[in-house]
């Protein structure tokens, strides 16, 4: 019984002792790499803006190209009405 008192009394001092806060290099180190994941954070949303702004100017410049092809269409449709006036 005295065995196990001993036995409990000593893991707890184990424990205890492996319970104490993280060294001064340890906290530098997690400090460093708080700033790392902040600064991917940052550039992360940088390059989401980034991508947002490039495909709403490639659906600005899509629309463009259709508009100008139905004018183009239009404007060829004008064309040979006229050409075709001209023969009758």
């Amino acid at each position: 019984m005295n065995k196990t008192l001993i036995a409990a009394a000593a893991s707890v001092f184990f424990l205890a002792g492996c319970a104490s806060g993280p060294d001064e290099a340890t906290m530098a180190k997690m400090d460093e790499l708080n700033n790392q994941i902040s600064q991917l954070n940052s550039d992360v949303a940088a390059l989401k803006s980034e991508h947002e702004s490039a495909e709403m100017s490639a659906k600005q410049a899509k629309d463009a190209a259709m508009a100008a092809q139905e004018e183009a269409a239009r404007a060829n449709e004008r064309i040979d009405n006229i050409a075709q006036s001209y023969t009758k």
